[in-house]
């Protein structure tokens, strides 16, 4: 280490030994801050660049650590207790990772008009993140203005991954929406979608359009 550091200019050698001397003196484990780096890599990368402070702490990633490198502007603070790893490229999907991050104790998992939204199943364009939350969990600090939060005990078979993301799955979607009395023009839409990116079968869709939209369903086909 000490050749590479005769290499560099005074400045940038000094910062290296003063947060390595720094970064081990408020951290008297063997493990470095650099080390501390690659773990919350490791969680970001799966995550599309974001991770929490609780899911670093299970990684053995002390938060004063995570402090640290905010200060230092390696990871970035987006709300309460979520940070994103400031190298890691921005994507369209990361607002919907900071969403199913944001609540703590639990996942939240992308709902309603944003899962139609991301499953590209009709036009439905919200101008807010819907998330699923379970109906137990109880939300302590106040719900960002982006934010729609909703409570319902979801089955492991309604929710499934999306680009590392968790979704309801495509007819629990679809149920959600009509739920919310979105309108009929974008519920019979997004049940063709769904039939069409083969998320619903032929007959499912069917039974589907049948069930939400009743006998007047037949004769609108």
């Amino acid at each position: 280490i000490s050749i590479y550091l005769l290499l560099l200019t005074p400045v940038v050698a000094y910062n290296i030994i003063f947060y390595y001397i720094f970064s081990m003196a408020q951290n008297p484990s063997p493990r470095t801050y650099t080390d501390a780096g690659q773990r919350i890599y490791r969680i970001a990368e799966d995550q599309h660049g974001y991770f929490t402070v609780r899911q670093a702490r299970e990684a053995g990633v002390d938060p004063m650590a995570v402090v640290m490198m905010a200060g230092r502007g390696a990871v970035e603070r987006t709300s309460h207790g979520v940070y994103r790893v400031a190298r890691f490229p921005l994507g369209p999907l990361g607002q919907y990772v900071e969403a199913s991050l944001w609540p703590h104790g639990t996942r939240g998992v992308i709902s309603h008009e944003s899962a139609l939204a991301l499953y590209e199943m009709s036009d439905a364009n919200p101008s807010k993140l819907h998330i699923t939350v379970p109906r137990t969990f109880r939300i302590r600090r106040e719900v960002p203005g982006y934010l729609v939060v909703h409570h319902a005990d979801l089955q492991p078979h309604e929710i499934q991954p999306f680009e590392g993301i968790p979704v309801t799955a495509p007819e629990r979607t679809i149920r959600d929406c009509h739920a919310r009395h979105l309108s009929r023009g974008l519920i019979r839409q997004a049940i063709d979608d769904a039939r069409r990116q083969g998320y619903l079968s032929m007959r499912d869709a069917a039974r589907l359009q049948d069930e939400l939209e009743g006998p007047e369903a037949e004769g609108a086909r």
